[in-house]
């Protein structure tokens, strides 16, 4: 068994515990569930690092992108901050662009990019158009984070045609990473389209996607 499975029940009971504190407005536990969360997910990916067919490339590569998502995560407890929304937006595309870069350099380009790239552009059109009219200000920063993460998706779907990354590794990745842009997709759509109640069980998606990307690193043939 891989000893980057171990933390994962731990994550399952910080993440719920993180979810039960947003619903309840216990922003104080909030405060601690939350970073506490994605430290886990950075022990997960750290602990790839004592697998004999480790990839170091892959695991420096995702970890730089989590201790971003860290910085991301701790502004965003702040959303009644219209910086700290920015600044957590700028944080989590520096965090895309690491992961960009690792999935770049080890994916394959084949001919299903093209048709990728088409359905990312097709959902990323009409998911901005549904939100523009509430993007005031932030449009130009909103547009430029929707980009970079189409890419990252995009370039995640590449592993699957890399001889790099064994099958498993290679769906964890494609998964986590659309896992992501679902979870991004419904906070945007809270914040700048409709406000839904149940908006919070997105945090569940994000650490699923989050923990995937981490967990590959552990799979590597």
């Amino acid at each position: 068994m891989k000893i980057a499975l171990y933390p994962i029940p731990v994550l399952i009971a910080t993440v719920l515990w993180l979810i039960w504190a947003e619903f309840r407005g216990r922003q104080r536990q909030v405060y601690i569930a939350k970073p506490l969360s994605t430290l886990i997910v950075i022990a997960v990916a750290m602990l790839s690092l004592l697998e004999p067919t480790r990839n170091p490339l892959y695991t420096a590569g995702v970890t730089v992108g989590l201790f971003f998502s860290l910085g991301g995560d701790v502004a965003l407890m702040f959303p009644e901050r219209p910086k700290a929304f920015l600044v957590g937006l700028v944080l989590f595309l520096l965090a895309h662009i690491a992961y960009t870069v690792v999935f770049t350099t080890l994916g394959r380009f084949s001919p299903w990019d093209v048709l990728s790239a088409l359905l990312l552009l097709a959902a990323g059109v009409g998911f901005y158009r549904l939100i523009r009219a509430g993007l005031g200000p932030l449009k130009g920063p909103v547009i430029g984070y929707m980009l970079v993460i189409s890419v990252m998706v995009h370039r995640a779907l590449s592993t699957l045609a890399s001889p790099l990354f064994t099958t498993g590794a290679a769906a964890m990745i494609a998964a986590g990473a659309l896992l992501f842009y679902l979870s991004d997709v419904i906070l945007a759509a809270n914040r700048f389209w409709r406000p839904w109640k149940y908006h919070h069980w997105s945090l569940a998606l994000y650490y699923s996607g989050q923990l995937l990307l981490a967990l590959a690193a552990s799979f590597f043939s």
